[in-house]
């Protein structure tokens, strides 16, 4: 028999806390334990929530951190609940980005980044998106190219402008993110960025910016006149 929040004594029951004192009272754990529902013999959806919490280093980081294996490893995590989690993750990142969204200006590298770091800090692998601005520098439409290593060989600069140009894109701008949480670029990252800005120069398409996303730190190639 699975244990419901509803089994705890009542000063323990997030829902009820909830309820009288506003969800910003509640834990970590807690807000865990409202969207998890049921705990497991022997340990309730609290301790369940906060079993969740310290596989992954002791905060919600671990809901981004942890695969979908790794929170199945932990009892009384199934694959129902393992989904909730990873798809609540996934919740969150998308607020962060639809609150920015209107924020982004073309010519400020800080709002771009500020737009894709709860995006892309958190990745594992190198995602490089394409980000596409129309003539009065509104973003109109993004494109994920590339999830791994952000090589040259494997990006093409033909795909890269059939998308701009379909979309009637005046400028793009190159955002990706180093896992390891330091943004400074590597060689291959230098090789791309002149690859497609020299593409974009020959058929009117500018690339004005390449951002990469560290963790909490970004690197803009236009701030640093490399570009």
């Amino acid at each position: 028999m699975n244990h419901t929040t509803k089994e705890l004594p009542v000063s323990e029951r997030p829902y009820e806390k909830c309820m009288e004192q506003g969800p910003e009272r509640l834990s970590d754990a807690e807000l865990l334990a409202v969207l998890l529902r049921t705990g497991t013999p022997g340990n309730n959806v609290v301790r369940l929530a906060t079993a969740v919490l310290q596989k992954g280093g002791g905060n919600l980081l671990a809901l981004y951190q942890l695969s979908m294996d790794e929170l199945m490893q932990i009892p009384g995590i199934g694959q129902v609940k393992a989904i909730q989690l990873k798809c609540m993750a996934e919740l969150s990142k998308r607020i962060a980005r639809t609150g920015r969204r209107d924020a982004v200006v073309l010519s400020d590298a800080r709002s771009i980044a500020a737009y894709y770091m709860e995006q892309l800090r958190h990745e594992q692998q190198e995602n490089l998106i394409l980000c596409m601005f129309d003539a009065k520098c509104r973003l109109i439409r993004e494109r994920v190219l590339t999830i791994g290593t952000v090589n040259a060989s494997l990006i093409s600069p033909r795909e890269i402008f059939i998308q701009a140009l379909e979309q009637h894109a005046v400028h793009v701008i190159l955002v990706h993110n180093h896992p390891s949480g330091n943004p400074t670029p590597s060689k291959q990252d230098v090789s791309v960025t002149e690859q497609v800005r020299a593409c974009g120069m020959m058929i009117g398409i500018e690339l004005l910016d390449h951002i990469i996303i560290g963790d909490k730190r970004y690197f803009s190639f236009k701030e640093q006149e490399m570009i």
